[in-house]
Parts: structure tokens; C-alpha cells; sequence
């Protein structure tokens, strides 16, 4: 069987970490998100896989050359949608395939759920179905999908994973997928709904912290880094070649951190973390289920729990982050969610800064320690 995983869109939502790649490669448990859903197909006996790339496509060809990857990589030129990501990689399907978006997790036991199955789409629960297309059943065979529709809490949605046939590029026309498997439904063909709890997605920067968190469950622990006497390490914790662990530190797993880190002396990274590579955490720190991406800074004495900090964000000693609660407008709905802070790349700020509930652009320059809420658009400097 053939895969081709759907890798062109830009992840607008996602802003401001999406401003600079595209959305399948952001980190999590410091690997592309894209990478999970190529070791899910290669552990299920799927190989001949191909990607389809757009948005900062460059990126995504460098990341899919490195060694180690074996997919086919089609271009899609403009940013016209799924189906039109689809149509890009017709001219390599030969028989039934697969079609998954290369931004979401996707667990094995997902891919193994309905990789034997004909004209069929995975299906899961998720508390903002509002998102998604959500879909209506009968019988376990999808009757409807309504694509983004207004209160529907309790019904399942759809992940975006199909089993299809090749027959299906006869259909596309100029519509989207949703109006293609509603127009088999209307004649006649039925579509199996495969109910999946191994799935999950990043709609908004915040929703990364959970899927952060879900992936670390599964890590096993490594050490190639050098780790002081004093330092106590407990849980499963994968410390990356390079890094060097402080002495009366203490990690407490699961915890991935990457390659050439200098964490310490006497900070405390606790479960749920994830640190990239060529990262600093000064003496003092104290780090939770957070997501600190390469080149970051994080000074001394500082705090940071609940966040996302892009890569080369420097936050000065002292810094604190409070997860509160934060109000926002997507497409015409208004949802809540919790968090500390989203901080964009190349982020700088002051001694005593505090975020709560703060969305900060990327290369933000915030040159006096004050209270940061709400939103501060890319290259703002905050005096």
C-alpha cells in the first residue's frame, strides 16, 4: 500500500512559530511532528510513501534528505487546499493508498486501525470539534460531514486520515475532500468510520503543550551527555550528545533535552519538558511542561511553566511565566484556553519580565522587566 502525507499547508493559526516553517516540522519531544506519522507508516509495513510540500518547501526537502528517509517529495506550487495537495501526487498513486496530513500525530495503532480497510476515514473525539469536519454516523458508515460547523460538542470529527482508491482522482474536480466523500456517500459507495484515540492535532500554538506532553509518555531513557555527581536524574529523561548537566541539578522525567545544552548548575527541569539543542538554562532555573526550542536562552532564576519558546528567544534572569487564562477570535468562533506564554523566534527581553497568558511575535524586543498579556505582533518593541 501507498501513503501520501499531505505536508503543504502553513499552519496560519499556528502564528507566530509557523511564521518562519512550515507547520509539519515543528518540534515535539524535539522531532518534527512529520516524522511521527513516517514512523507510524514504516512500522506498519508502509513504505513507498510520498510527501506532498509547499509552504516553505525548501525546508521541508532539506529536513526529508537527511539520511535516513526513504519518500518521494511533489510540490505543490500554490496553497490551494488538500484536495489540490492530493491531486499533486495522482500521477504516483498505482492502486489503494492512504492520505494523512503530516501536521498531526498520528500513533501506529492508528495507521494499523485502518490500513487494510477500503473506502474508509479515522475518526476521533476532541474537545473543539468546531475545527474540524465533524462527521455523522450510522451504523459505524459515515452518513455526513459538515466541515467547521457551529456547536456540535460530543460528536467525533474527522482526523483527516482516509484509505482511498485510485478511482478517487476521477471524482476531485475542483472540490475538497469533505464534498468528495460526501459524493460517494451519495452514490451509493460506503465509507467506514475507524474510531482512534492514537491521534492528536495542533490547531493553536498552546495545543502543542499536549501533544508535547502525550509524546514524551512513550520516550525511553538515553544518556549521551556528561551529568555532574550531584545532579539527580529520576524517570525516563533523554539527554542529548554534548549536553552537560549541572551539579544539585534535578530532571525529572519524562524530559527530552537535545544535543550541546548547557543546563545548570542547580536548576530543575520537571515532566512534560522538552529542550532542543544548543540550549541554556541558567543556575536556578525552573522549567515545566514546556517547550523550549533550539538556540533558546533561559536565565537565572527564572521560571517557565506552560509555554512554548521559539528558537533563539533569549529571556533574561528572573523571568516568570503564569498560566492564565487567555481569550481568542478564529474564524468567526471565540474560544478560551490556558496557558503561560507563546514566545516567537529570536524573542529578547529583560531581567524580571513576567508573561501570563502573553502571545509574543517572533523578534520581539521587550527592553523593560513589566507584566506581559494579550498579543504583540512580530518586531514590536515594548519600552
Amino acid at each position: 500500500m501507498q501513503a501520501v502525507i499531505l505536508a503543504g499547508g502553513e499552519g496560519h493559526r499556528l502564528r507566530p512559530l509557523t511564521r518562519s516553517r512550515p507547520k509539519v516540522l515543528l518540534p515535539v519531544a524535539n522531532r518534527p511532528i512529520i516524522d511521527y506519522v513516517i514512523d507510524s507508516l514504516v512500522v506498519n509495513g508502509i513504505r513507498d510513501i510520498i510527501v506532498v510540500a509547499g509552504y516553505r518547501k525548501e525546508q521541508l526537502v532539506r529536513h526529508l534528505n537527511e539520511p535516513g528517509y526513504n519518500v518521494d517529495v511533489v510540490i505543490q506550487k500554490k496553497q490551494l487546499g488538500a484536495a489540490d495537495a492530493l491531486k499533486c501526487a495522482g500521477g504516483l498513486i498505482k492502486d489503494d493508498f492512504l492520505v494523512l496530513p503530516g501536521d498531526n500525530y498520528i500513533g501506529p495503532s492508528a495507521i494499523s486501525a485502518i490500513k487494510d480497510r477500503r473506502n474508509a476515514m479515522l475518526i476521533s473525539d476532541h474537545p473543539q470539534p468546531f475545527n474540524f469536519g465533524v462527521v455523522d454516523l450510522k451504523g459505524g458508515l459515515v452518513s455526513a460531514i459538515s466541515e467547521k460547523p457551529g456547536d456540535v460538542s460530543g460528536m467525533p470529527v474527522s482526523t483527516g486520515v482516509f484509505s482511498l482508491s485510485k478511482e478517487i482522482f476521477g471524482r476531485m474536480g475542483d472540490l475538497e475532500i469533505p464534498d468528495i466523500i460526501s459524493g460517494l456517500i451519495k452514490d451509493g459507495e460506503t465509507i467506514e468510520a475507524i474510531h482512534t484515540k492514537d491521534w492528536l492535532d495542533a490547531v493553536y500554538p498552546w495545543d502543542l503543550l499536549k501533544m508535547n506532553k502525550n509524546v514524551l509518555k512513550g520516550i525511553s531513557p538515553e544518556n549521551a551527555g556528561v551529568i555532574s555527581r550531584n545532579a539527580i536524574i529520576s524517570g525516563p529523561v533523554r539527554i542529548g550528545e554534548g549536553t552537560i548537566i549541572g551539579s544539585n541539578s534535578v530532571i525529572n522525567g519524562p524530559v527530552v533535552i537535545g544535543e550541546d545544552c548547557t543546563i545548570g548548575p542547580n536548576t530543575c527541569i520537571m515532566p512534560g519538558t522538552s529542550i532542543g539543542s544548543r540550549v541554556r538554562i541558567d543556575p536556578f532555573a525552573y522549567i515545566e511542561d514546556s517547550l523550549i526550542m533550539d538556540d533558546s536562552v533561559v536565565g537565572s532564576h527564572s521560571r517557565v511553566t506552560d509555554s512554548v519558546v521559539g528558537g533563539g528567544a533569549v529571556l533574561a534572569d528572573h523571568t516568570s511565566t503564569k498560566k492564565s487564562e487567555y481569550c481568542f477570535e478564529s474564524d468567526g468562533y471565540f474560544g478560551r484556553s490556558e496557558f503561560g506564554a507563546i514566545i516567537g523566534d529570536g524573542v529578547s527581553s529583560t531581567p524580571f519580565t513576567v508573561y501570563s497568558a502573553a502571545v509574543v511575535g517572533n523578534f520581539v524586543s521587550i527592553e523593560e522587566g513589566r507584566l506581559i498579556k494579550g498579543n504583540l505582533p512580530d518586531y514590536a518593541v515594548v519600552r
